[in-house]
C-alpha cells in the first residue's frame, strides 16, 4: 500500500512531494521539499520510519540549503528518548512523534496514530525539528477531530491554531496560509 501527495508552498515559491508506504512491520513516510530559503534554491529530503502503531522510530533529513549540504539523523529509543546525530536530547524525552518544521507531512503521523473519532481530542508531544535553525525541541500539540476529514490543530499552548483539511490517507490537503495540496486526477 502506498499513498502520495504534492503540496504547493504558499508563503514562497516551492513544492513538496510526500509518500507513505507500508514497510515490513511498520510505515515509512518520505518526501522531498524544493523551495527558496532566503532567496536561495534549496532541497530537503526526508525518510521517517514508524512502527506499526505509527510511533516514530527514526527520521533522516538531508539536503542542500543556501549551497550548503546537511544531514540530520534523529532516533527514538523504546522509552522515547531521542538522539540528534547520535547526541542525546533530554528536552525531547517522551516525544512520540517527529514534526518537521518545513513540511505538512508530519501532521499525518499523529492523525493516523491517534485515529480519533469525530469530537475527540488528544494532546501530542512531538520532537520538533525547527526550520531553518534545525534545532530539536519539544512541541506540545493538540489535535481535535471536528469532521470526517477536518482537524483543529493547536501548538504552543494555543498560540498557534488552525483548521486542517485532510484526505483519506491522513495527508493535510489545506494548511491555511502555508501549504495546499495540488489537484490530482
Amino acid at each position: 500500500m502506498s499513498d502520495s501527495i504534492v503540496w504547493k508552498v504558499l508563503e514562497q515559491p516551492g513544492h513538496e512531494f510526500a509518500n507513505i508506504a507500508e514497510k515490513g512491520d511498520g510505515w515509512e513516510l518520505s518526501g522531498t521539499a524544493v523551495l527558496l530559503h532566503e532567496h536561495s534554491p534549496s532541497r530537503i529530503d526526508y525518510v521517517i520510519k514508524c512502527d506499526s502503531s505509527w510511533s516514530t522510530r527514526s527520521a533522516h533529513v538531508f539536503g542542500v540549503i543556501g549551497g550548503e549540504t546537511f544531514t540530520i539523523d534523529l532516533e527514538a529509543d523504546a522509552d522515547k528518548g531521542w538522539t540528534y546525530n547520535g547526541v542525546t536530547r533530554p528536552a525531547t524525552i517522551g516525544c512520540v512523534d517527529v514534526d518537521l518544521g518545513f513540511s505538512p507531512s508530519t501532521n499525518t503521523l499523529p492523525i493516523r496514530r491517534l485515529a480519533l473519532n469525530v469530537g475527540q481530542e488528544a494532546e501530542v508531544r512531538a520532537a520538533w525539528l525547527q526550520f531553518p535553525s534545525f534545532e530539536l525541541k519539544e512541541l506540545i500539540q493538540v489535535y481535535r477531530r471536528e469532521g470526517d476529514k477536518v482537524y483543529r490543530y493547536e501548538s504552543g499552548g494555543g498560540s498557534f491554531s488552525c483548521t486542517l483539511d485532510v484526505n483519506d490517507a491522513g495527508f493535510v490537503t489545506d494548511y491555511p496560509g502555508l501549504w495546499r495540496a495540488e489537484p490530482s486526477t
